[in-house]
């Protein structure tokens, strides 16, 4: 059921009182650290997948089957061209 115009301004209302009164604590604080290693994980990820990806190109350039970098890469052939394969080997 939709909500009238009054219940949304009360409901603001509420929000903005419960906002003013917030005092934050020590366990409301977050270490940065965290997000920080977190951030170079995924980074370092990404980076790692540029190189695999850069790899297999050049492995697949130099005759090399799907069925090879599949066991490479700990997957089936099919998993690898699906992944890393471009039209020209479709």
């Amino acid at each position: 059921m939709p909500r009238t115009v009054q219940q949304i301004l009360n409901q603001a209302d509420e929000l903005a009182a419960r906002f003013e009164r917030y005092e934050p604590s020590a366990a409301d604080e977050r270490d940065p650290r965290v997000f920080t290693e977190l951030r170079q994980a995924v980074l370092a990820r990404s980076k790692a997948e540029r190189s695999v990806n850069s790899a297999v190109v050049n492995t697949r350039e130099h005759g090399y089957s799907w069925a090879f970098i599949g066991f490479l890469l700990g997957t089936s052939s099919e998993a690898a061209r699906q992944r890393y394969g471009h039209k020209r080997d479709a």
